[in-house]
């Protein structure tokens, strides 16, 4: 209770910060974003404070460079030799397009027959062609590629390449090193440590992969980012045994809240089998079992229209995945602008590039934002994207011409409504407005010219997507 004070005191406290705050940067933030070249705005961005990420599939969250570096690296994978399918000899008529680079593990490869051996080739014997191909193939940059590569083709390819608890931990690592370079000093993620495996294939339990998971949180690389690591649980809503998994999930969740701090649901809702009320009778059962679960559930990810961001509340959720759907329910966008304290996790570029909203200038985000309706931008699977934190705001300044006060208000959501404990929480939010301060500080001083040189002692981090999109790139 001590700290849920706390937590509230802090909360006047900071909205008064930010008060103050807007009014005296709000006019030069405005001047900055006038006179800056899409680089220098990039960069000022990639500098910003930014709160936290809570829509994040660990799976899809890798730069496909990071994966290839750790798949061929030993040291790093914990001893396991790694296999991409490259040739087709053995089924010359049967090439399915998920089939071209699907990557497995030596325990896999070695229970391949001859014939199928042969159309594999060891990942560290790749040209320099045949891994920038392989690269292509696990994010989405071509113009044609859309919601068919990302959900059937590219997810089947990672095959078995994650149940190396040394491969899916490093590339957690590599992720919180490159957000916490961007300025986030939270991420709530959807990470689990079931599946893992032995390198002869011999299952991990999840008390020993959890024991792995904390040895790498604990090593000096990731300490000292400081940027705080929070778990949520993924079900995926459409499998024919997914109540029984959700049941499992949520007694794991509720016994590991140290890590674990949330559950999520998951999964394309074109497919009907997983719609919000099949659940309905399972989270009551659940929360009559167990000490209540925050969620944080997809809904709303679809073309036309639907109920199922309402369905979702229903199933007590906290916070609704995308919702892009959201302005063509209005009964369900009148609850949450009058009241009903439930944020939407954009994602911006997610929406775009799986069609949903591939024209981002209708995107729901700016009638949310500017009518009450809590949001804070979110990276989804920016691996497979090639993008960050800073291209989400990037998107959103420039599309849609973001205040001062609505920026700083998107990372202050991430954290506000995170799921983290009360007191973490606090002190995120604590040192989120420090962090402001600074930043406001930097770049108040002087003439706007002035301040913008300043800039070139930031050296941003930007990926595949920022080049194709907006032709920006950094040495």
């Amino acid at each position: 209770m001590r700290a849920l004070r706390v937590l509230l005191g802090w909360g006047l406290l900071t909205g008064l910060v930010a008060a103050l705050s807007a009014a005296d940067f709000s006019q030069r933030f405005d001047e900055l974003k006038r006179d800056a070249t899409p680089r220098q705005l990039y960069t000022l961005l990639y500098d910003l404070p930014k709160g936290g990420d809570l829509h994040n599939h660990s799976g899809g969250a890798n730069i496909p460079e990071w994966t290839l570096a750790v798949l061929s690296d030993p040291a790093r994978n914990g001893g396991d030799r790694f296999y991409t399918r490259l040739r087709f000899n053995s089924a010359p008529d049967a090439i399915a397009p998920q089939a071209r680079f699907r990557t497995v593990r030596r325990v896999t490869y070695e229970h391949f027959s001859p014939d199928v051996r042969r159309d594999y080739v060891e990942i560290t014997t790749l040209t320099a062609a045949e891994q920038a191909a392989w690269c292509h193939a696990f994010r989405l940059d071509q113009a044609d590629e859309g919601r068919v590569e990302f959900f059937q083709h590219i997810w089947p390819r990672q095959a078995d390449l994650l149940r190396n608890p040394h491969v899916r931990f490093e590339l957690l690592a590599e992720n919180i090193k490159a957000f916490a370079a961007e300025g986030l000093r939270y991420l709530e993620l959807q990470f689990g440590v079931d599946g893992l495996q032995q390198l002869d294939g011999a299952p991990l339990t999840r008390e020993q992969a959890l024991e792995l998971l904390r040895r790498r949180l604990a090593q000096p690389d990731v300490v000292a980012t400081g940027l705080t690591v929070r778990f949520q649980e993924g079900v995926l809503r459409f499998s024919p045994k997914a109540e029984e998994a959700l049941a499992e999930t949520y007694a794991w969740v509720s016994a590991h809240r140290d890590l674990w701090v949330g559950l999520n649901m998951a999964g394309i809702e074109e497919n009907g089998k997983g719609y919000p009320l099949r659940f309905l009778n399972t989270y009551r059962d659940l929360r009559r079992r167990f000490p209540t679960l925050p969620l944080s559930i997809h809904a709303g990810e679809m073309d036309g229209p639907d109920h199922h961001i309402r369905d979702t509340l229903l199933l007590g959720a906290s916070r609704i995945g995308h919702g892009v759907n959201l302005l063509q329910d209005p009964a369900t966008l009148l609850l949450l602008q009058n009241g009903r304290r439930v944020l939407v996790e954009i994602n911006l570029i997610s929406n775009r590039l799986l069609e949903y909203t591939p024209d981002l200038s209708v995107h729901p985000f700016p009638e949310l934002l500017r009518t009450g309706v809590p949001v804070c931008l979110n990276t989804d699977d920016r691996g497979m994207w090639d993008s960050s934190m800073t291209d989400e705001y990037f998107t959103a300044v420039t599309l849609f011409h973001l205040s001062w006060d609505e920026v700083v208000a998107l990372g202050r959501n991430s954290l506000a409504y995170s799921f983290a404990q009360p007191e973490v929480k606090a002190a995120l939010l604590q040192d989120y407005e420090r962090r402001i301060a600074g930043f406001v500080a930097r770049y108040e001083a002087g003439t706007i010219a002035e301040a913008l040189a300043r800039l070139s002692a930031i050296k941003p981090v930007a990926y595949g997507y920022a080049r194709r999109t907006w032709g920006l790139s950094f040495p």
